[in-house]
């Protein structure tokens, strides 16, 4: 008996010895001296609210993708590195990856809507001209306006409110440009209304905010590309980060081989011709354009790539406000621009301008010796006249064509235009 009383005890010991080695195994503090196997803990972001712009808000442009940056479904462009690391805070953009699923992995372009340094100027421009202070709160200095208060009172977005505003789109604003924006403002639950019922002063603040500083986020929200609309899909913004599809800028492109060079220009013709007529009657227009203004996605679609100096003219309702209205300026005509700009005249905008300044400015950078001759002669010639045309609406017209003409048997139909391949195999539209 006494020595079966011995044997159980010698196994509940032993029982008693494994189960506290298992307990040891299980903690965190003694697993990582006992076993040096442990497994190693993953690096994350230091995200800070100074980076994003998260302490600005609400004088920001929305907080509907912070979620994806905290629990980093959206990465930066080292999210493969073992030492994950935020980039510069004073850049104006980011290539990041974004998941929906934490294994597929698609690229984003994360982008500011103009430069910290300028953010950061106008910040104090607001605290000065309003609180006179250095440093004050955003957000209680913007509500004390008279703009932001007429805000809070409309029940719908008027051109009396954004008159004055710096953005091209709102340079010559109709009734139903306005109403759009508010319908499909997607930093807010969708109401489907005209009506800013569903919007609440945070809402207003930061929608005003955006379109104060720069409308390139509003203008892909409200003419998406899943409609058609050659803008790059807007997935969301936190503090003043914007999150939008990734697109390669045109630039990277000037060095490509004269089939990809012939497809690209074609393109941007084309995109040009769509913008000044479409459906809904509205005609974009470009203030200005650059090699970073259009964008190239991976498969080979040519899409605008920043919407931030495209004009909108309605040719259905025309423009609510008349030139001397536009006049009117306030700290909200002044966050991103010099106060003393003088605005376009509505009626002095047409619709070959942004057709000359790309035949100026982009395509002989594209095109520029890719052909042999006699056709790079006229290629030559026609971008001659198009950018020349400013006087001559006929002269411009008459050189796309041609343009045009000569470039369509100078591309190729292969898998590197994946958007219409293998369409084109049985397509004479190619």
């Amino acid at each position: 008996m006494g020595r079966w009383i011995c044997c159980l005890c010698s196994r509940v010991v032993d029982s008693l010895m494994l189960l506290l080695v298992l307990a040891l195994s299980c903690n965190p503090s003694t697993a990582a001296t006992a076993s040096p196997s442990a497994p190693h803990i993953k690096p994350s972001y230091n995200f800070g609210r100074t980076f994003l712009g998260l302490d600005k808000c609400n004088a920001c442009i929305g907080t509907s993708i912070c979620k994806k940056f905290f629990k980093e479904e959206i990465r930066f462009d080292t999210w493969l590195s073992s030492h994950l690391k935020l980039p510069p805070s004073y850049l104006l953009s980011y290539s990041g990856n974004y998941t929906d699923d934490a294994k597929s992995w698609r690229m984003v372009d994360i982008t500011r809507l103009t430069s910290k340094y300028r953010h950061d100027r106008a910040d104090k421009r607001i605290c000065i001209s309003l609180l006179k202070s250095k440093t004050c709160s955003l957000e209680r200095a913007l509500r004390r306006t008279h703009r932001f208060q007429k805000w809070l009172r409309a029940k719908r977005l008027t051109p009396d409110l954004v008159q004055g505003l710096s953005s091209p789109m709102l340079r010559c604003p109709s009734q139903r440009l306005l109403d759009r924006i508010v319908r499909r403002y997607a930093e807010v639950p969708d109401a489907g209304s005209i009506y800013m019922d569903h919007l609440t002063d945070r809402d207003k603040l930061r929608l005003l905010y955006t379109l104060s500083v720069n409308s390139h986020p509003i203008l892909l929200q409200i003419f998406p590309d899943v409609e058609g609309w050659p803008f790059p899909r807007y997935l969301g913004s936190c503090g003043r980060l914007v999150v939008s599809a990734s697109t390669r800028p045109l630039r990277d492109f000037y060095g490509a081989a004269p089939e990809v060079a012939a497809d690209l220009a074609l393109q941007l013709l084309t995109v040009l011709r769509s913008m000044g007529t479409n459906d809904l009657n509205y005609f974009f227009y470009f203030t200005h354009v650059d090699a970073g203004t259009f964008g190239v996605f991976s498969n080979g679609h040519l899409f605008i790539r920043d919407a931030s100096t495209l004009g909108i003219i309605d040719k259905e309702e025309g423009s609510q406000l008349i030139d001397g209205q536009q006049e009117y300026k306030d700290i909200f005509s002044c966050l991103t621009v010099d106060c003393q700009s003088a605005f376009v005249s509505c009626n002095s905008i047409r619709e070959k301008h942004s057709l000359v300044m790309v035949c100026q400015e982009l395509l002989p950078k594209l095109l520029k010796g890719k052909f042999l001759q006699p056709v790079q002669e006229k290629i030559d010639s026609f971008l001659q006249h198009c950018a020349n045309g400013l006087t001559d609406d006929q002269g411009v017209n008459e050189a796309v064509a041609k343009l045009v003409e000569l470039l369509k048997p100078l591309r190729s139909c292969d898998s590197r235009f994946a958007y219409r391949y293998p369409d084109c195999k049985y397509s004479d539209k190619y």
